[in-house]
């Protein structure tokens, strides 16, 4: 068999890799549910045409299709094609919509599941990866305050890394009502057009988003000038209100809708600038491509590696789940997690102290006494130690160098009789260090810090 070629954007982890992406979403785990989260998992694939209800992304899902199709399939059969889900926000207001009757609301959800997203893949950005999503959905309305918590539990959450050595993260945040007021107020009516135009900023530079703005949205080159400016707005309190206000009156471009997302905007700059100082930033070209963001959209970004692109990212939604006389709008984030662990594990930033959870090695003394080995294996594993036990009756020396490969730090021998027939006491062996020391199974315990494989910043 050739050796095969390995497809790009599809992620997998060596042994130590998996434990590091293990660890970071236990972390998130156990924040999530710190914060009173409840964790659900959805199905993989939704009806195409769900899909495809809001955004742009015709162009990124997965179709499953049989390899061999029912000849006597009519259209109609054909026409409920499924697609992969390219994101846990869909699927999750289908899921609010589908039990409804037995979720008590606000409903605060995390998911942690693999996605699936045909883009091309490049540093950090994959086909299939992990996200882990946390959500609160109301039923008929939501106060804003969650539009201020949620960004804050995120952070919470991946400053809970930060002893792993995980850079600092900084939340860009926005307001959809600001940028739709500003930018109806300048006359332009094609408002999704303008998001998307603005949204490719840091990807085509601001003439590229000129011309888009130009012969996308409509928008004359004043007008498009006028956008860019707005999203060069940029602050870490209230004074970036003023600054769009007086930018607003300069191009008439003042509305209701645009005071209603300022005032939305200021609070949530006002409070995070109070619980966590240096965190959130006003920047006000964030745009986020998907349609059905309706109040403040987050982008994140590791200090230090803004190049890696947003982290985590969300926003407010208000129609998204809607079954015609119940609306449930919500907020939430997602983290991406396979682009988090590829970052920390390409530039260095963490390792795991070993690539396997055995603690212990018990080495074989003969094939005949194998069975004393299991023996002792299963003590410990009975009291919480992870062991295994030697392939084959080796030499001691090459049982030993065995447990080394693997990054085994101990090593059990088990005692044998004595010259008088009573039996030996059992010894184990710290590999590194060279000591050995009289065991029994039934007490000893390795150091706590050997236990399991930990994860800790590297260097």
């Amino acid at each position: 068999m050739a050796r095969p070629t390995p497809l790009s954007g599809f992620p997998e982890w060596l042994p130590a890799g998996r434990i590091v992406e293990q660890h970071v979403l236990d972390v998130l785990r156990r924040t999530f549910e710190l914060h009173g989260f409840a964790g659900i998992e959805t199905r993989a694939v939704e009806p195409l045409d769900q899909l495809l209800r809001k955004g742009e992304t015709s162009k990124e899902v997965y179709v499953l299709r049989r390899l061999q199709e029912d000849p006597q399939a009519g259209d109609a059969d054909r026409a409920g094609q499924l697609g992969l889900h390219f994101d846990l926000t869909v699927p999750f207001a289908r899921y609010v919509l589908e039990n409804a009757g037995h979720l008590a609301f606000p409903f605060r959800r995390y998911q942690i599941q693999k996605v699936w997203r045909g883009e091309r893949p490049q540093d950090g950005r994959f086909r299939e990866f992990v996200q882990a999503d946390i959500d609160v959905v109301g039923a008929g309305a939501l106060p804003y305050h969650y539009e201020v918590e949620l960004p804050l539990v995120m952070a919470d959450a991946l400053g809970a890394l930060r002893d792993l050595g995980v850079p600092p993260v900084r939340i860009l945040v926005n307001n959809r009502k600001v940028a739709e007021g500003f930018y109806r107020g300048l006359g332009l009516d094609d408002v999704e057009a303008v998001l998307r135009g603005i949204d490719k900023l840091d990807k085509i530079g601001p003439d590229g988003v000129a011309e888009l703005l130009v012969g996308d949205a409509g928008a004359t080159p004043e007008q498009a000038a006028a956008c860019l400016e707005l999203a060069a707005v940029r602050g870490e309190d209230a004074s970036v209100v003023d600054r769009v206000r007086a930018l607003a009156e300069r191009h008439g471009a003042s509305t209701e809708l645009l005071e209603e997302g300022l005032g939305e905007l200021g609070a949530l700059v006002s409070a995070a600038a109070e619980r966590a100082p240096g965190v959130l930033v006003a920047d006000l070209k964030i745009a986020r491509g998907l349609d059905y963001y309706t109040g403040s959209v987050y982008e994140t970004v590791l200090v230090g590696h803004e190049d890696l692109g947003s982290i985590c990212s969300g926003g407010r939604y208000d129609t998204l789940a809607s079954d015609g006389s119940q609306t449930y709008p919500g907020v939430g984030l997602s983290i991406g997690v396979s682009r988090l662990v590829s970052r920390l594990l390409s530039a260095g930033l963490v390792r795991a102290t070993r690539s396997v959870p055995t603690a212990v090695l018990v080495a074989v003394t003969s094939e005949e006494r194998r069975t004393a080995s299991d023996a002792v294996a299963a003590a410990l594993r009975a009291r919480g130690i992870p062991t295994e036990v030697a392939p084959s009756a080796a030499k001691f020396g090459k049982q030993i160098k065995h447990a080394d490969r693997r990054g085994i730090p101990f090593v059990w021998f088990v005692g044998d009789t004595d010259d008088d027939g009573a039996p030996a006491q059992d010894e184990v062996k710290d590999i590194r260090s060279g000591e050995q020391t009289p065991v029994d199974a039934s007490t000893w315990t390795p150091p706590a810090e050997d236990l399991l494989p930990r994860v800790v910043a590297a260097g």
